[in-house]
């Protein structure tokens, strides 16, 4: 708990959260001091092309068994969301240390650049050209929302490793995370074995119209970009609504230009964000918006464009990693409930090169993305266990499993 409340001081804001966005100064403070912790355990270090940090125990032999998450934010961040993953997995390593216990595998804790996709898109980045997913060479010219490349910013803040990318692909994975959601509270399970991860598609929406006098302009003569914005939003709710299950929808950002009370707006500006753990129906979400989007265009006689954020299917973990934290989980004492995870994570990525899942704990009244985010010491202590005994179980296995 200590590692979490030193880590959470760095890119602290009112309420106790943290703003540490990937790449920031901030984020160069935080990822100092956990390598700081990681040279304390005697780990083995490397940086990558992309900024990936990894520290490896060298003991035993073949490919590590690893562990880790993200120590970016968003802007309103909690204290825990991704911070956990990576500092537990710290907490795994010492507590064997402590004990003269040297597992078959080495075991590696990684922390993956800019998993929140706040400053830069897509999410998961980092994750996703450790395995491969993106050319370093396309990641690497990425703009930021303040309009700085990931290249100059790896290279201001010290963290354009050379370690190249595809890295080698682990032994196996699992991530522990706070749930991010209701359910583990509301149904009083203290663990989640997490079966996968919903798909995501995100999309950048400008909408062009005409900038005028918002006193002399009839209504019916306005070509609104916020109006219309509007009713996208509401379209968005109402998909979601009508498919029901799994379908979420969100528009995260709104900006409008030139943002004065007594014009119409010439420009909106605004983000889609829709995941669905089913990828035919958030196939089927993804092009009824399409079609929505012609259609209002024309109604409201203005132009629409749309620019592509990130696009990533469903993802299903390994059978085996499941079913293993769910045992480990009843072994223990715990009550434990197999779900899908609303949220992207770098396991996701993970499970593209070895068999991964993920442990969640809970989230205090289902609160994340905001400083009031919360998960009990009992909660963490609970989950760490977790953690220790599945890496241990995967580490000791004689067999590369599925």
């Amino acid at each position: 708990m200590q590692r979490l409340m030193d880590l959470a001081k760095i890119g602290s804001i009112d309420g106790g959260g943290c703003a540490r966005l990937a790449l920031t100064d901030e984020d160069k403070a935080g990822r100092d001091l956990v390598i700081a912790w990681m040279q304390e355990l005697g780990l083995s270090i490397t940086i990558d092309v992309i900024g990936n940090v990894v520290g490896v125990w060298d003991v035993g032999s073949g490919r590590p068994v690893m562990t880790g998450s993200h120590i970016d934010t968003v802007r309103t961040g909690g204290k825990y969301d991704g911070n956990l993953g990576v500092l537990a997995g710290l907490e795994v390593i010492q507590t064997l240390q402590e004990n003269a216990f040297t597992p078959r595998r080495p075991l590696a804790v990684g922390i993956f650049t800019n998993e929140e996709g706040a400053r830069f898109a897509p999410d998961m980045l980092g994750s996703l050209v450790y395995v491969g997913g993106m050319p370093i060479e396309e990641a690497l010219e990425i703009v930021s929302i303040d309009g700085v490349t990931v290249a100059a910013e790896l290279e201001r803040i010290g963290y354009n490793g050379a370690t190249p990318c595809p890295a080698i692909a682990p032994h196996s994975f699992v991530e522990l995370h706070i749930e991010q959601g209701p359910v583990l509270e509301q149904e009083d399970i203290r663990i989640g074995a997490v079966t996968g991860v919903q798909g995501i598609s995100w999309q950048e929406v400008t909408i062009e119209g005409q900038s005028n006098h918002a006193g002399t302009t009839p209504m019916s003569m306005r070509k609104d970009p916020a109006l219309v914005a509007a009713e996208i939003t509401v379209f968005l709710r109402n998909i979601a609504m009508r498919m029901g299950g799994n379908q979420v929808c969100t528009v995260g950002k709104i900006d409008l230009h030139p943002n004065l009370i007594n014009v119409v707006p010439a420009r909106a500006i605004l983000t889609l964000d829709v995941r669905n753990t089913d990828e035919q129906l958030l196939l089927q979400a993804e092009a009824e918006i399409a079609e929505f989007l012609a259609r209002v265009a024309e109604q409201e006689h203005v132009s629409i464009t749309t620019r592509p954020l990130a696009r990533f299917e469903p993802v299903q973990f390994a059978e085996s990693v499941i079913n293993m934290v769910n045992d480990i989980a009843v072994e223990h004492g715990h009550t434990v409930r197999q779900m899908p995870s609303g949220a992207g994570h770098d396991a996701q990525m993970l499970a593209r090169v070895c068999p991964s899942g993920m442990i969640f704990v809970q989230s205090r009244d289902g609160v994340s993305h905001n400083a009031a985010e919360y998960t009990s010491p009992e909660d963490i202590e609970a989950g760490s266990n977790i953690l220790l005994h599945t890496m241990l179980q995967m580490a000791q296995s004689e067999e590369v499993f599925a």
